[in-house]
């Protein structure tokens, strides 16, 4: 199982990441957290890096009825979506944490239809990206 759906787009990063925001905001995920890569990476290690951030995008329902099945999905709560700029100044290249991660990694079969809607909306985030 890939850990990732990966897509590559065209535009500029800076036009990227809010339509990343509104296309998960579309298919009912908030973003809870910002880590900026680019930053942190040259704060803590004196790297440079292309522009990079990841969102951690959260659909409070999706994620209430999976912690009522199984309490440690918390640990793989938010989903994390990458979005970064290539490197050969190309495009911008966004990734979404495959959410069948969280009924695989637990081997929980009850999470099964949860990870699928979860996987249904990123999809269509991905999808709507992609317009």
């Amino acid at each position: 199982m890939d850990v990732a759906r990966s897509i590559a787009l065209d535009q500029p990063y800076a036009e990227v990441v809010p339509r990343v925001r509104k296309a998960l905001a579309e298919q009912g995920f908030g973003v809870l957290t910002e880590i900026d890569m680019t930053a942190t990476m040259k704060q803590k290690r004196g790297a440079d890096i292309e522009d990079f951030v990841i969102l951690g995008a959260c659909n409070p329902e999706l994620a209430e009825r999976a912690l009522e099945i199984d309490r440690r999905v918390g640990v793989l709560l938010p989903c994390n979506v990458a979005v970064r700029a290539l490197t050969d100044g190309a495009g911008t290249m966004v990734q979404l944490m495959n959410p069948q991660l969280l009924a695989a990694v637990t081997d929980n079969p009850e999470l099964g239809p949860i990870a699928d809607e979860a996987d249904r909306r990123m999809s269509a985030a991905l999808d709507a990206l992609q317009r």
